[in-house]
């Protein structure tokens, strides 16, 4: 059967609160992210991801104080990200408690960052992000957020940061986040099929029936989703039953 597919709840922080919107924009809170990752880690989430979305220098602190009281409360593993543009971002995360890090318009605009965080820390800690959108023209990588068009194609920067060294791709298309209606399967199975490192999927988790076709039709090594988990709609626990049920291995 394979490696076991991993479900990871996704928690946007802002103003250290967990927040939630639709295609990146329209936020409402969702809860304590220290506690809503105890929960998560209680009930069966195989990792967490934790984004600081407003990294600005101010809220760095913040955000640092609470991954050290996720990392006291949990015993999953965790990636963070968001304003991490230098290995001494890396290193004050990982200290603070993080088991990877998370980058992505920062490797865009510096390629070897990636490569840097890599030599250093090993490629298991550098997870490279990926928001793409599918625009007239095929996949494109987006910046900032999701608010800044690059020159960079999807597909072409993925086995770049693969060859550079990261250890996980976390692809989220922009046009499915939020909405619920199920992953962008396609890109996905493109991506997981030329590539050699675990694609996590993103964007789009609606029903479980999605997380079914992401790891049947998109290949994907994980699926991460956020306001499914926050507001109850999917229970982790009956999540996995499902999927097991589906013949999928997951970790019950």
């Amino acid at each position: 059967m394979g490696l076991a597919r991993r479900i990871i709840p996704c928690l946007d922080v802002k103003n250290g609160e967990t927040v939630k919107g639709t295609n990146f924009v329209n936020l409402r809170s969702a809860g304590d992210p220290v506690e809503l990752g105890k929960a998560y880690s209680r009930i069966g989430a195989d990792e967490l991801v934790f984004l600081d979305i407003t990294a600005s220098f101010e809220e760095r602190k913040t955000f640092t104080d609470m991954v050290t009281r996720v990392a006291q409360e949990i015993n999953i593993p965790f990636t963070v990200g968001g304003g991490i543009n230098e290995l001494s971002d890396v290193e004050r995360l990982l200290y603070a408690g993080a088991d990877k890090v998370s980058v992505n318009s920062a490797a865009l605009r510096r390629p070897q960052l990636i490569e840097e965080i890599a030599t250093r820390f090993g490629s298991q800690v550098c997870v490279c992000a990926i928001d793409a959108r599918n625009d007239a023209d095929g996949w494109n990588c987006y910046l900032k957020g999701g608010r800044e068009r690059t020159e960079r194609g999807l597909f072409e920067w993925a086995h770049e940061v693969q060859e550079r060294g990261a250890g996980e791709i976390l692809f989220t298309s922009m046009d499915h986040d939020g909405v619920k209606q199920g992953y962008a399967c396609e890109a996905l199975a493109r991506l997981a099929d030329e590539l050699s490192i675990p694609i996590i999927a993103s964007g789009g988790a609606g029903k479980k029936e999605h997380f079914r076709d992401v790891f049947v039709n998109g290949h994907a090594d994980a699926a991460l989703a956020a306001s499914v988990f926050h507001f109850g709609e999917i229970p982790i626990p009956e999540l996995k039953e499902y999927l097991h049920n589906e013949g999928i291995n997951v970790r019950l």
